[in-house]
């Protein structure tokens, strides 16, 4: 699972839209409506946090040698995935941002508890008329920064500068990285639901086997 990961996050890493700042707001405007650190359906409205989406087409050879599975499954999936979302209250569609935003606001120095409404989004998989697949996520509330807080830790500003993130005014493109680091998580997530591996790459590194 992790071979496709890097795999289609090195397609989707140059496709990242420019991230919207979000606007200004007075210290009042945020109390309950808004709901720092929770998830509430106003952060679609762009406004508590960075709009991103970033998408990508992969042919259909590409998609069956790496996650073998076809444009057809995941958009099926995802039809499937938007109904049971509706249903069942969700705010969102989407499977799971928060494994990736997680891992990336520890090693970016961000503030962890945000990640309760960053990871609020919408994923989009469409089977083009040519065979491909289309992908797309929207992450419409992303809380983060490149100044202050955690991001001047020794190794929080290491990866920042790694990441050519080292200017305190490019809380913007993180916001891009982030969708960068996103979208192929949800390709990676639901290929291997469709393609029924998603049991054995849990129990490939060894989490299932017995505790001596």
């Amino acid at each position: 699972m992790r071979n496709r990961f890097i795999a289609v996050l090195l397609l989707a890493l140059p496709s990242a839209h420019a991230a919207q700042t979000p606007p200004a707001a007075s210290p009042t405007g945020w109390g309950g409506y808004l709901g720092r650190e929770q998830q509430r359906a106003t952060q679609y409205y762009g406004i508590g946090g960075r709009s991103v989406t970033d998408d990508i087409t992969i042919p259909h050879a590409i998609l069956a040698a790496h996650l073998r599975a076809t444009p057809a499954l995941l958009a099926e999936y995802f039809r499937i995935s938007a109904v049971g979302a509706v249903l069942s209250g969700a705010i969102g569609v989407q499977g799971h941002y928060a494994n990736g935003l997680a891992a990336l606001f520890l090693a970016c120095g961000q503030d962890v508890a945000c990640v309760s409404e960053s990871s609020a989004g919408i994923t989009r998989f469409e089977e083009t008329d040519d065979g491909s697949l289309y992908a797309c996520v929207t992450i419409p509330s992303l809380v983060v920064g490149t100044v202050r807080g955690g991001t001047g830790l020794p190794s929080q500003r290491a990866c920042l500068d790694l990441l050519d993130l080292e200017e305190p005014n490019s809380a913007n493109e993180l916001a891009e990285v982030c969708a960068a680091v996103v979208l192929p998580g949800e390709l990676s997530i639901v290929g291997a639901i469709v393609a029924n591996e998603f049991t054995q790459a849990h129990v490939s590194p060894g989490r299932a086997k017995a505790v001596t």
